[in-house]
């Protein structure tokens, strides 16, 4: 048996193997790791154009919710009627919604929201400066829907309408005779009294038409709105009635928000009123007969485009069995009128919405309300027309009220206890990293800034609101940032224990670091997806927030963390070891480089020697 014959001295190959690092497999991009610079400046970009996104909008700050704003949050429970329990759905819920935000818009206030929080759930925020209990009686009460036939309307004082708030192009003669409160080519003349009308014949034009207002007004009751309809000939009362009516509506000016948002919303349905309405930007005000019609005796309305006709955007109704006579009856009545009272006003919360004229009687329970509409305007004409006719309620669940000094308080005890788990952090890497923590501080100044940010500029995107709940889930936050540097570092360390240098470390740590760091991140933004689709109210700004900035981290350990890692182990204070370093192979207990050890030589035969 002979020995393998000796290795010549020059053939011998002795390499480090803590050197040699893997070759990244092909088609996997290689900048990661020899272009750091890229990431670096990629994440610079975004940072400024968010915040420039920021400065731009003037929305500096993010927007507070009510806990910590003050204010009013309302939270309402839809209860469907007997046996109408599919109709809590999402169409039904979305026209809730936008009839409420018109009773919070009438308040006054500004930035309230109404939106809804799972499948039956209403929330109402008004910040402060708002009287609780009105909002309450504003938000929890049904919508109520009239049809209340037109005495005489005209654009209040200061206004200059280049329309008439109603005209009406020609009849069909159908069972469904359109009705248009905003044609333009109107082959009748305007429905309103000029502004400029003298305040006496503007009396003279009321009085008359008290008087001669003829329409038998069949209301939710009919034999009610028989006896509180104006006679012509009238009772002592009945004339004191048309007189007080005649001086209110000479003395309304509907430019006025205040007067928009009060007038006419106590009105009973049997009585004859005032109102309010907007029609191309200018404002109107009507004098209107006793209901005529209930809406909720309206069983469907929809926006629809018509293509048959060329008339455009539509608004159908249909109503129920008795609402389809009395609308039959009220419409053949006003089509004998001239304008304006051949109009009948649709009155949601004592507003006109709109007031469209009549040429013939509308029978056979379908009517068509057609004109210059958009999309949206015809759209939000049927969801006000379907409201009245939607067999919903809306309990109170819950209201809060917090002052803003309260508000204040919480705001500046949560930026207290997110300034105290940052400051206990940073102590934490200073301690345990040392010199690490110049990476470490700065990623997490990287992960402040862009949640922030990001914040202010979804407040006037999507109405978020920074609440409590959402503080703490941001200071949270701080703590799951942290741990994806952590993981990412002692995948480093242990490299170096195993007798690497740092750069094949950091690039051999990397892709053991990044499956953990993504896991981790994944597991906690599946909690955060899950808390907000679950739970409603304020609980869902910590969920959201917690998702915001989980999703932050991964940007930020990717496109900054690990960039500026391998740039610094190119430097000596860190690629030696230095002590202050948190990366000193001493301390860390590293083992010697591994080498090759030499192959033993065969012994020499002296004869073949």
């Amino acid at each position: 048996m002979s020995w393998p014959p000796a290795r010549r001295s020059g053939a011998r190959r002795p390499e480090r193997e803590y050197e040699k690092v893997a070759a990244p497999k092909k088609g996997r991009s290689a900048s990661a790791q020899s272009k750091p610079g890229r990431s670096l400046a990629l994440i610079l970009i975004a940072i400024v154009a968010l915040t420039g996104g920021m400065f731009a909008s003037g929305h500096t700050t993010p927007r507070l919710g009510i806990d910590l704003a003050g204010g009013t949050s309302i939270t309402l429970r839809a209860v469907p009627e007997k046996g109408q329990e599919s109709a809590i759905n999402k169409t039904n819920m979305d026209t809730a919604v936008d009839i409420m935000n018109r009773r919070v818009n009438g308040l006054g206030v500004s930035e309230a929201e109404v939106q809804t929080q799972g499948d039956r759930n209403i929330i109402v925020n008004i910040p402060k400066g708002t009287n609780s209990e009105e909002a309450r009686q504003q938000v929890g009460t049904t919508a109520k829907l009239y049809f209340r036939p037109v005495i005489a309307t005209e654009a209040s004082a200061g206004a200059t309408p280049s329309t008439s708030p109603s005209a009406s192009s020609s009849a069909s003669g159908s069972p469904s005779s359109s009705t248009t409160p905003k044609a333009t080519g109107s082959s009748s003349a305007s429905s309103s009294v000029s502004p400029s009308d003298t305040a006496t014949s503007q009396g003279r034009a009321v009085t008359d038409a008290l008087k001669a207002d003829a329409t038998p007004s069949a209301s939710a009751s009919d034999s009610a709105s028989s006896s509180a309809s104006p006679s012509p000939s009238g009772s002592s009362a009945t004339s004191d009635a048309n007189a007080k009516l005649e001086a209110q509506y000479t003395a309304l000016d509907c430019s006025k928000k205040s007067v928009q948002n009060t007038v006419g919303k106590s009105a009973k349905a049997t009585e004859s009123t005032v109102a309010c309405g907007e029609n191309d930007g200018v404002w109107f005000k009507y004098l209107l007969g006793p209901a005529a019609v209930d809406g909720t005796e309206v069983k469907k309305a929809q926006a629809i485009y018509n293509t048959t006709t060329a008339a455009g955007w539509q608004v159908t109704m249909d109503f129920t069995g008795s609402g389809s006579k009395k609308f039959a009856d009220i419409t053949g009545q006003l089509a004998k009128n001239t304008q304006p009272q051949n109009q009948f006003g649709i009155v949601l919360d004592g507003q006109v919405v709109s007031a469209p004229s009549v040429s013939s009687s509308i029978a056979g329970g379908s009517a068509e309300i057609s004109g210059s509409f958009t999309q949206e305007e015809a759209q939000s004409l049927a969801n006000m027309l379907s409201y009245g006719a939607l067999p919903l309620t809306f309990k109170e669940d819950s209201v809060t009220t917090v002052t803003a000094a309260l508000g204040g308080e919480q705001l500046h005890a949560g930026l207290i206890a997110g300034a105290i788990g940052l400051a206990l952090v940073v102590i934490y890497l200073l301690i345990f990293y040392r010199g690490l923590s110049v990476i470490a501080i700065p990623s997490l100044l990287v992960s402040a800034m862009l949640t922030y940010v990001i914040m202010a500029l979804l407040g006037p995107a999507i109405g978020f609101a920074l609440n409590l709940p959402a503080v703490c889930g941001a200071i949270v936050a701080i703590g799951i940032t942290a741990d994806s540097f952590i993981v990412f570092f002692e995948r480093i360390r242990d490299e170096i224990r195993e007798g690497r240098t740092l750069r094949p470390a950091v690039e051999r740590a990397w892709p053991r670091a990044r499956r953990t760091i993504l896991v981790s991140d994944f597991v906690s933004f599946l909690a955060a997806a899950v808390l907000f689709i679950v739970t409603v109210g304020k609980v869902q700004g910590f969920a959201f927030t917690l998702g915001l900035t989980t999703v932050l981290d991964v940007v930020v350990v990717f496109l900054f963390t690990k960039p500026l890692m391998t740039l610094l182990a190119r430097r000596k204070f860190f690629a030696n070891g230095h002590k202050w370093s948190g990366l000193d192979p001493k301390a860390l207990g590293a083992k010697a480089p591994l080498r090759r050890t030499r192959r033993p030589h065969a012994p020499v035969d002296p004869k073949e020697a």
